[in-house]
């Protein structure tokens, strides 16, 4: 059987894992193009070799429109940014500049993956795997799906990522996808509303019965879309079983750390 290992031990998020799986291609300049190629408004994808405590690795950038997605790793938490972002109105003062992007729902995302020259199996999975963050924005914000908007950057960003990962595993076609227990960081994340805990609410609402744990690494680690890919693809998690590995991918974060801020994929043959 052939098995994918994800090591989460620094989190994970859309872009880590779609470098670590893009390592494990046996063409990631083809991919990159046919993800391009895809056309998701104002998207770009590239990667580039990126070092981490001495490890080399790919750190994949999507920009949207020229403009690159605050690192989820950064004070401010992800899914409360796209919160405050979708619902710029009430805080105008602070964030005009929000104006004059335009914010996307659920039905307009599933609209536009629907749309996406992609495998059927790999849109389910895509519009799945989106469905999970916007459940988890709806539960923590206290609003139907149907009122939780996204910011455009950051939507295009998540679908890109989201499309990315779901179409690698597509064409790596492993058997099974087991992943670590996940690390999420510790401490606390400044929001739009305040200073709140790691994880952050909507990742932690998509982590519900997923091991997780924290530890000194002070931040956020695991982002929503991290969260949901995992909670979509793993079949379990728990420790590395055995198997004969055949690959290995080492896909890197923006924020640096004393340790190796990276996602490990392996891939392999079981005993």
């Amino acid at each position: 059987m052939r098995i994918l290992y994800l090591d989460c031990g620094m989190g994970a998020a859309g872009d880590m894992l779609t470098a670590a799986l893009l390592e494990l291609h046996p063409d990631p300049a083809a991919f990159l193009e046919r993800m391009n190629a895809l056309a998701i408004p104002g998207v770009e994808v590239s990667a580039a070799p990126c070092v981490k405590c001495g490890i080399t690795g790919t750190r994949v950038t999507v920009t949207v429109n020229g403009e690159e997605e605050e690192s989820a790793e950064g004070e401010t938490c992800r899914d409360c940014r796209e919160h405050h972002q979708a619902h710029a109105h009430e805080h105008a003062a602070h964030h005009h500049h929000e104006k004059e992007h335009s914010h996307m729902g659920m039905p307009e995302i599933e609209h536009l993956i629907s749309h996406l020259d992609l495998p059927e199996k790999v849109r389910s999975d895509v519009i799945a795997v989106y469905a999970l963050v916007a459940g988890a924005e709806s539960k923590v914000h206290g609003r139907p799906v149907s009122e939780v908007h996204f910011h455009e950057v950051g939507a295009m960003d998540a679908v890109a990522d989201i499309t990315a990962v779901c179409l690698l595993l597509h064409e790596l076609a492993p058997e099974r996808i087991i992943a670590s227990p996940v690390h999420v960081g510790s401490g606390h994340v400044r929001c739009a509303h305040g200073v709140l805990p790691v994880p952050a609410p909507a990742a932690a609402e998509i982590l519900r019965g997923v091991p997780i744990y924290g530890g000194a690494v002070r931040g956020e680690l695991c982002t929503p879309t991290g969260a949901a890919l995992l909670k979509h693809f793993a079949a379990d998690f728990a420790p590395l079983p055995v198997i004969k590995i055949s690959g290995i991918g080492y896909g890197m974060g923006k924020k640096d750390f004393a340790w190796a801020n990276c996602v490990r994929a392996m891939i392999g043959d079981a005993e």
